[in-house]
């Protein structure tokens, strides 16, 4: 380690004790997510400017700060599952009522799968507005190669079919899904957990001290993860900061101005759909703007971190302690939302590249012969392909492989795709906490006294007293 790279380190060391101190001292959550954003803005554009995006000390010093922000991304993936298991089983017990069940996950998705065909219909109004078109485009060598790989995962994206992902769901192994090694292993999960809770409710009248053993069991476990999720979540502000330094001092200030206009119409987008949650959530008849201030921390972290599924425990537990949405529909959203309906990465991503790719082949992008399809196409695409990393491309090829359009020049992208994929996520993890507040308001379960209360709740505490 050379002595540039150990001033940087000890720059990040200084202001990861600052963090600490503002713990120490019980700064709200909210404040600290801020301040950590704040300063991993100000210190990767610091590094960036002192050294060069693509100097050895950069890498050098972002292989350092990965181990914290890559780090607590990991932390937060082995939450997941075991979160989702004891949470959804848990509130199965607790409603003990198969069609609250069904009327939850129907609503659920059906917002997350009708806030996408929206979502992709503003990625269409935005590419004609900002007159955004792959003609002329010019590639380079990691462009290139790009589209390469992208013409080599173009068979596994034609092999997608309706049925064939909704068969997906279903846990043949459960125990290999809860590894997360299939593209929809969070929703078998799910499914394998509803299976658990329906069964354990059918033998309560039946054999009362097993459910209750049983259900004692579960709550013993839902408070122990629980008290996991709160140690994880104390290490945000540092993982956010980590993640921000990292991709600013990282970032190619050229290529984010070669491609500016798809930068800026890909943001309009995004800006435009997370208006159309906050109407979705006026229209509930709650105070969107309450609602922005409640979970500007999860979105925070959804946009430095590039992870939906990553985003669950943090989600979950603002719905819970700071919308005063059930945990059970929390859950609900969370899961789902991370898998299926995906607003950014399913809808207005794979809808921008196809308008902007069909002139390229003589299409015209903005014919209802056209957009039609693409807008149903982008609906079942949605299902299932966008909770990984890399969703968004795999969404991108299935789309475009769909309406037979040439899927190498998505590569031309490249260069600003981590860029728009921070916004991308966060309004993946905005949609689906919409989706669970709305579908909770519908239901009349939300409780709106936590909703309207002003009292901070801190994140990384609350879920001690589960």
């Amino acid at each position: 380690m050379n002595f540039p790279v150990l001033i940087n380190l000890l720059v990040a060391l200084a202001i990861c004790v600052l963090l600490y101190r503002l713990q120490a001292h019980h700064v709200s959550f909210t404040k600290r997510v801020f301040t950590g954003l704040g300063l991993g803005i100000v210190l990767g554009a610091a590094l960036q400017a002192f050294y060069g995006a693509t100097s050895p000390e950069i890498a050098a010093t972002n292989a350092w700060l990965d181990v914290v922000g890559s780090g607590y991304v990991k932390l937060l993936q082995m939450i997941v599952i075991p979160l989702i298991m004891v949470s959804i089983v848990q509130a199965i017990l607790k409603l003990r009522n198969a069609s609250s069940l069904g009327t939850i996950s129907t609503l659920t998705i059906g917002i997350l799968i009708a806030t996408t065909i929206v979502a992709a219909a503003i990625g269409i109004l935005m590419a004609k507005l900002f007159g955004l078109s792959a003609v002329g485009l010019t590639s380079s060598a990691a462009e290139v190669a790009r589209g390469e790989y992208l013409q080599g995962n173009l068979a596994a994206a034609k092999e997608i079919s309706l049925p064939a992902m909704l068969l997906s769901f279903i846990p043949a192994n459960p125990f290999l899904d809860m590894t997360g090694a299939r593209k929809t292993s969070t929703i078998a999960v799910v499914v394998f957990a509803i299976f658990i809770g329906i069964s354990a409710t059918g033998i309560a009248g039946k054999k009362p001290e097993v459910f209750q053993s049983f259900s004692g069991f579960v709550h013993v476990a839902h408070v122990i993860v629980m008290r996991m999720v709160t140690l994880v979540l104390r290490l945000t502000p540092f993982g956010v900061f980590a993640l921000m330094t990292k991709m600013v001092a990282g970032s190619s200030l050229q290529d984010i101005l070669s491609l500016a206009s798809f930068v800026a119409a890909s943001y309009c987008a995004l800006a435009l759909m997370f208006c159309v949650h906050l109407l979705l959530v006026a229209g509930s008849g709650l105070n969107p703007l309450r609602f922005v201030a409640k979970i500007f921390p999860v979105l925070a972290f959804a946009f430095t971190s590039r992870t939906s599924a990553g985003s669950i425990p943090m989600s979950v537990a603002t719905q819970t302690a700071r919308l005063g949405t059930p945990e059970g529909i929390a859950n609900f959203a969370a899961s789902f939302g991370a898998t299926i309906g995906q607003n950014g990465c399913a809808g207005i991503y794979p809808a921008m590249l196809a308008v902007m790719i069909a002139p390229t082949v003589g299409i015209d992008p903005y014919s209802a012969s056209f957009l039609l399809p693409l807008l149903a196409i982008v609906a079942f695409g949605s299902i299932g392909v966008a909770g990984v990393g890399g969703g968004a491309t795999f969404a991108a090829l299935i789309v475009l492989s769909a309406m037979d359009l040439p899927v190498a020049l998505a590569g031309l992208l490249i260069s600003v795709e981590p860029l728009i994929d921070m916004g991308r996520t966060a309004l993946n993890v905005s949609g689906s906490i919409t989706a669970g507040t709305v579908t909770s308001r519908i239901l009349g379960q939300t409780d709106v006294r936590v909703f309207q209360s002003d009292a901070e709740v801190n994140l990384d505490s609350e879920t001690q007293a589960v």
